[in-house]
């Protein structure tokens, strides 16, 4: 597996194709996560987004979106993780994440926040992020839709050691 951080035009097309195969997001979602890739295309680092994508023979097998948190010193978005169907239990998403928090790390960031869904169907996503050192911060009761919540995570650094209280 490879890594590598420029997004090009063919990578809309190959995070439509995960985002949709993933069965975990809507159309509207699906839109807006392919339209972070054309805005950096447009804009470069100007858009605030940055992205790594994983590949395997030539051929994008996941990738994240993440950026700093406009109005703060050492705060982070995670916006997307996200690995094809067919790569999913082969330690991508892990790879993906650690290299993510490494990347902004090197950038300064002390603190990464992800948002996922409170639905059943998110409790492997939860699991994985804990299972990563993030801790839930914050819930927001029937954010998403009645009856699911947004459950936002957070995992955090100090003196560069990694924060392990809750």
């Amino acid at each position: 597996m490879t890594i590598r951080t420029l997004p090009t035009q063919a990578d809309t097309d190959a995070i439509k194709a995960i985002l949709t195969e993933s069965g975990f997001f809507n159309d509207e979602e699906i839109e807006i996560g392919v339209s972070l890739i054309e805005e950096y295309l447009k804009e470069g680092e100007g858009s605030g987004y940055s992205f790594l994508f994983a590949e395997e023979g030539g051929v994008v097998t996941g990738y994240t979106c993440y950026g700093p948190i406009p109005g703060t010193r050492f705060s982070w978005d995670l916006y997307w993780i996200a690995v094809a169907r067919d790569t999913q239990g082969r330690g991508v998403g892990q790879h993906l994440l650690t290299a993510t928090e490494q990347a902004i790390r090197g950038q300064g960031g002390r603190r990464i926040y992800v948002e996922t869904s409170s639905r059943p169907l998110y409790d492997r996503t939860r699991r994985f992020y804990e299972q990563s050192g993030y801790r839930e911060e914050a819930r927001l009761r029937s954010y998403y839709a009645p009856d699911d919540d947004k459950v936002l995570c957070v995992k955090w650094w100090e003196d560069g050691n990694e924060r392990t209280d809750s």
